[in-house]
């Protein structure tokens, strides 16, 4: 859930740089709170409690700097205050079938994935006009299975997941491809391994982590695509179900979700070695869609608005 423009935005930023943080070899020593988006859209403090909760089913979705939260569905996208007021709305074009996922960028406007038969990015002002739109190029017509999280980077180009395409694409405003991370790699075990790329963050060394769903992995690609890290179910026990959202933290752990989790744990923390040293109360996290962690062990991530 991390995303790439200044960190001073959002917690799910790109957060490399070092925050004091509890005893990583301690699995108890850590405790987060977190937006969780899926089944359930839940704020969930570090003592397990529900502090907040919208309408389920939503598939991505931030705590903004001004404290209010911003939700995407498949038809809507809104912004909602604690009171659950809406402040900002877009409703999905006729054209296509999904909206899938979200982003306020620095500017105030509103980043927006349309899929379907027009599979595009919207950047939307926050009277709720389209006011920039970038043609995607996904290689399939199966709508539900063109894209997921989209994100703009420091840049101005946007990252793009490509599910069947097996395809990290950078693109420009105007469409056009600069960059792609493959990720069918024969070291990952190729396309039979269903390596379908879900989440994509460009971190601050400048390399991209990735959730890849079906493959039940994440993994870190250089710039060149080649492989820098990894994680997946040797390291993990089985947990990882579907992964979907992921978010590197700023003392360098990750965080994954499992969409596909429906019992059990769902989310887990991984230190650099890959040792899990938090995972998720199933209850408040099921079917995790993506999900955003706002502290941990009382300090904020970097970029949460402070009470």
């Amino acid at each position: 859930m991390n995303y790439t423009l200044p960190s001073r935005l959002l917690a799910v930023a790109v957060l490399t740089f070092t925050l004091a943080a509890a005893d990583s070899s301690n699995p108890t020593s850590i405790q987060h709170s977190y937006l969780v988006l899926g089944s359930k859209t839940s704020i969930i403090g570090e003592d397990g409690t529900v502090q907040w909760e919208y309408r389920g089913g939503s598939r991505d979705g931030f705590v903004l700097p001004n404290d209010n939260l911003l939700l995407a569905w498949s038809d809507r996208v809104e912004e909602v205050t604690r009171s659950k007021q809406v402040v900002f709305s877009y409703v999905r074009s006729a054209e296509n079938g999904e909206i899938g996922t979200t982003q306020r960028l620095y500017n105030g406007n509103t980043l927006i994935t349309e899929q379907g038969g027009k599979p595009r990015l919207l950047e939307v002002n926050p009277a709720g006009k389209i006011v920039a739109e970038t043609p995607l190029q996904p290689e399939t017509t199966n709508g539900h299975m063109q894209t997921r999280m989209a994100r703009q980077l420091r840049n101005g180009n946007y990252l793009v997941p490509h599910l069947l395409a097996f395809a990290v694409k950078e693109y420009t405003a105007d469409g056009t491809v600069v960059r792609t991370l493959r990720t069918d790699l024969a070291e990952l075990g190729g396309r039979p391994k269903e390596n379908w790329p879900f989440t994509a963050i460009r971190l601050d060394s400048g390399n991209t982590l990735v959730s890849l769903t079906h493959g039940n992995k994440v993994v870190e690609f250089t710039p060149a695509g080649t492989v820098a890290w990894q994680a997946n179910n040797e390291d993990v026990g089985g947990r990882f179900k579907d992964p979907c959202g992921s978010q590197r933290l700023a003392n360098g752990n990750t965080v994954i979700g499992s969409h596909a989790a429906n019992e059990g744990i769902s989310m887990i923390e991984l230190t650099p070695e890959r040792k899990t040293v938090w995972t998720s109360d199933h209850r408040h996290a099921a079917g995790v869609h993506h999900f955003q962690i706002l502290t941990t062990n009382g300090r904020r991530e970097p970029g949460m608005p402070q009470k």
